[in-house]
């Protein structure tokens, strides 16, 4: 402890570039991301990573994902935690297969020439392309994860997982194949479950038609028709009947008659349901059982016909008259209207807006699809996530998303998921060719079980992606098998996501962890905003608003990413950013920088000594107090998942109160003080410059790391030797021993002595270098006493020549400008070194421009027009305008009366 210390040289300019990449390498290869026991009664963090799509590259909002979670398991790491956050990479079916659809188009191919297994084959080389980039991004970012245990959502272990839960819902009559009405999208060629539909405000039109009646041998009655209204003309080719309300006096004549559907000479039935809203339109809707969930579950109610009028690439097949044939129903939308018009049989079309679903991978107008597809019964499975979280075993941050998630769960519809794609986990279905029986395994079916064939073809569709990462918290941790990771790392601690895929994979993951693994498969549920830029818009290639994280990384360095997106990100909003918004984190991260270069730069020649309590100074305590307080309120924040209060808090404390404060405060004792204090003095800013940086690491993982191993190694003097690695030592914590409300009242006042002269010097236009004279009046037993202990600490601080006090504040020197605050009062003594004139005649003009002020928003608020209709906020700030106008208005009259 007594060997001579030497300047530690860091670069002048803070480069990220320069150990980043380094550190990264270090961690990985010391094997800092593996989960450790550190003592007996440690407990776990595990988080599984929302697997990002092996399609391309990770954008802002993985960008912000990621950060997240890194975060809260850096914390939890130094905490003491056994932290474990397991990395993968999910197949994505619909959009990996629509990449190499797409290439295969360019070449003037699709995916039958090549056949199945030759495009699964490319399609695998796509994976492993992407795969290998985002792993590269992860790295780049930071991510602490253990990436010996990383998995993708078709490895073997998943594979097997997938198949087990299939069969066994199957089993259990949770799964079910049936002909049903599916969200169908005609571009990606596959059926889509409700929540993967994004319904958009469209502009279109309402039809009116004319529906005549039949005569008694069905031809259309030339005198009498009903009137319909629809959004979709071209389905009337597929209607099977027109319902009315059955207590609707205008049609319960006609209800059991037939109409003539136009254009195919067809009759259809008048039916009565009470699904009708006769009060909506002509109160007559035209029911089109294969191409409407509404009219699918009429039709069923009256057994009525299903006839589907689309091929699977959305063209009109031959169930419709020939004319309409292979057009898209775009075009028979308007041959329809057409031919209508020339029957007379086309009133008038309405424009309307209206949600129209699109899909949420192509944005492909989707179709209402009568097909055989596979479904999860939901209901069961909803009823025990709903039930697991009102007794309390999860808990979602923020709270509100508590209700969206409730309200999904008691209105849940069952989930289509199979899918016709070649790419992702095939149905383990077979179909006997011989007996038409059908098997189902998780092993592959070689002899048909009941008729003994070996003639079997396995279903040709693939599962729904979220199938398979719906198993995701438990799959990646070896189940079904018993292995010892599911035993010590499950259930999980924490999910950490964004709040757009609550219903497709968050409660998903509950459902099935409830049902495989008879727990709920995490505690914490963190749903973050989503990123925009400042205008609030969703960032997309479309609008060029996208920011590349890896972009962000390149100009300012991670750290800086790290630490915006944390600092913006408040519980429920979304966070708003252009690429200048990473000049924050940029900054703070220079001024660590620059703070721990004056520090070690300044150690030549000087010892780490043991410091006792009795031997701190009065600014010691203050800021181990402050710091105290800081870790406190910073592990609430982190506890609690409010990244914005953690972050703020850090900054707070380094850049204001260790910078600004304390390290500019220790100057005195460098200049001042004798041996024995200068290295008293360098120990303490040691020991608080590494106790800073473990409370920092969490959201500026690279820089601490650099600067932490650049400490001498005994700097906690009197306490262990800090640890090798910052990412694996010890998070702060807080200690009784430190609190000094009296030392930190004491120093809070002697800020605010500062702060008020430094504002009253900027208020007055004062040279900020020029040495001022001031005079002080402190109240008796007032904290703003420690002016008297501190007088040099003052005139360092505020830039002062000369302090002098006064008795009372009425024995202030002539020509003095006063400040108040709390238990003191300030005066600038105005001699030869400021111009009295001259601040005469600049309080003369501010005065004026204040009273005019102050009269434009006195006329303003009498204005009962604008009163009247302005919004509440608006009113409110013009009103604090109008008493801040006043308060300055007072102010400078003193001012000009201190002056004369």
């Amino acid at each position: 402890m007594d060997d001579m210390l030497h300047a530690v040289e860091l670069e002048k300019a803070y480069n990220p570039k320069d150990f980043e990449d380094r550190i990264y390498e270090d961690w990985e290869r010391r094997g800092c991301f593996k989960p450790v026991k550190k003592r007996a009664e440690a407990d776990t963090y595990v988080v599984a990573i929302p697997p990002p799509n092996v399609t391309g590259v990770l954008h802002m909002g993985h960008g912000l994902n990621n950060v997240l979670q890194d975060v809260m398991v850096r914390y939890h790491r130094m905490k003491g935690d056994e932290t474990l956050w397991i990395p993968g990479t999910d197949h994505a079916g619909i959009a990996t297969q629509n990449i190499v659809e797409r290439q295969l188009k360019a070449e003037g191919k699709s995916r039958r020439d090549l056949g199945r297994e030759a495009f699964l084959e490319k399609t695998w080389q796509v994976k492993e392309k992407h795969h290998a980039i985002i792993t590269k991004q992860l790295r780049k970012l930071g991510a602490s994860v253990d990436w010996e245990r990383e998995r993708f959502t078709m490895d073997e272990g998943l594979s097997h997982a997938v198949r087990r839960v299939f069969v066994s819902l199957y089993e259990r009559g949770l799964i079910y194949r049936g002909n049903y009405l599916v969200n169908w999208c005609p571009s990606c060629g596959t059926a889509l479950a409700d929540d993967e539909v994004d319904h958009e405000e469209t502009k279109g039109g309402m039809y009116h038609i004319l529906y005549p009646l039949a005569d008694e041998v069905g031809n259309p009655s030339s005198s009498e028709y009903i009137e319909i209204a629809t959004t979709r003309p071209e389905t009337l080719l597929g209607d099977t009947a027109v319902a009315v309300h059955p207590e609707d006096p205008r049609y319960t004549h006609l209800v059991g008659k037939k109409l003539v559907l136009p254009l195919t000479g067809r009759c259809i039935p008048i039916v009565a349901d009470s699904y009708v809203d006769k009060e909506f339109g002509t109160g007559a809707v035209k029911i089109t059982p294969a191409h409407d969930p509404n009219d699918w579950e009429v039709g069923k109610r009256h057994q009525l016909e299903v006839i589907n009028i689309l091929n699977p690439d959305g063209t009109l097949n031959a169930s419709v008259p020939e004319k309409y044939r292979g057009m898209t129903t775009k075009a028979a939308r308007e041959a329809v209207i057409a031919d209508l018009e020339a029957l007379g049989l086309f009133k008038q079309k309405e424009a309307i807006k209206h949600a129209v679903g699109h899909c949420y991978r192509c944005h492909t107008v989707v179709e209402p699809y009568l097909s055989e597809q596979w479904f999860v019964k939901m209901q069961p499975l909803a009823d025990k996530a709903l039930a697991a979280w009102k007794k309390g075993e999860l808990v979602f941050y923020p709270q509100k998303w508590e209700n969206t998630y409730s309200h999904w769960m008691e209105n849940i519809r069952d989930w289509c998921i199979s899918r016709q794609l070649w790419w992702g986990h095939r149905i383990p279905v077979w179909y006997c060719q011989d007996c038409g029986k059908m098997a189902v395994s998780v092993a592959e079916v070689t002899e048909c079980p009941h008729c003994k064939s070996a003639h079997l073809k396995q279903d040709n569709d693939v599962l729904d992606t979220w199938f398979s990462s719906w198993l995701w918290p438990f799959s990646t941790l070896g189940w079904p098998e018993k292995t010892e990771d599911l035993q010590h790392y499950y259930p999980t601690s924490a999910v950490i996501t964004g709040h757009d895929i609550i219903f497709f994979w968050v409660s998903r993951m509950i459902m099935a962890a409830l049902e495989f693994t008879g727990t709920v498969p995490f505690r914490d549920i963190y749903l973050h905003g989503l990123v925009r830029d400042k205008q609030g818009r969703k960032m997309s290639k479309s609008l060029g608003n996208g920011i590349d994280p890896l972009g962000v990384i390149d100009e300012y360095g991670a750290d800086a990413l790290k630490f915006t997106l944390a600092f913006m990100c408040t519980q429920g909003q979304d966070i708003l950013i252009d690429n200048e918004s990473f000049k924050l984190g940029s900054r703070f991260a220079n001024k660590i920088w620059n703070a721990s270069r004056y520090i070690l730069g300044n150690l030549e020649g000087r010892k780490i000594v043991s410091v006792a309590a009795s031997e701190l100074t009065e600014l010691d305590r203050w800021i181990y107090h402050t710091l105290n307080e800081t870790v406190k309120s910073v592990r609430a924040a982190f506890e609690g998942y409010r990244y914005n209060e953690a972050a703020q808090n850090v900054y707070e404390f380094f850049w204001n109160n260790f910078c600004d404060w304390y390290v500019e405060g220790t100057k005195l004792s460098y200049k001042n003080g004798d041996e024995a204090e200068k290295n008293r003095i360098t120990s303490v800013l040691l020991a608080v410059l590494e106790e800073s940086l473990r409370l920092l690491h969490p959201l500026l993982p690279f820089v601490t790391e650099e600067i932490y191993r650049k400490i001498p190694e005994s700097c906690a003097a009197g306490a262990k030797r800090r640890a090798d690695i910052l990412t694996i030592a010890d998070y702060p914590v807080y200690y009784a021993e430190r609190v000094a409300p009296e030392a930190a009242g004491r120093f809070n006042a002697l800020q605010e002595i500062v702060r008020l002269i430094r504002a009253l010097r900027a208020e007055c236009g004062i040279d900020p270098q020029l040495k001022l004279r001031i005079a002080l009046y402190i109240e008796p037993n007032a904290p703003a006493a420690a002016a008297h202990e501190n007088i040099d600490l003052i005139k360092l601080l505020a830039g002062i020549a000369e302090i002098t006090f006064i008795d009372t504040p009425s024995g202030k020197p002539a020509n003095a400008i006063g400040t108040i605050g709390i238990g003191f009062e300030a005066f600038i003594i105005t001699g030869a070194e400021v111009d009295r004139s001259q601040l005469t005649v600049r309080f003369t003009k501010e005065l004026e421009k204040e009273r005019q002020n102050l009269s434009r928003l006195t006329t303003k608020l009498a204005n009962t027009n604008f009163t009247a209709h302005a919004p509440a906020e608006v009113i409110a700030a013009e009103q604090e305008k109008l008493h801040e106008a006043e308060r300055r208005i007072e102010k400078f009259t003193l001012y000009l009366e201190d002056l004369i």
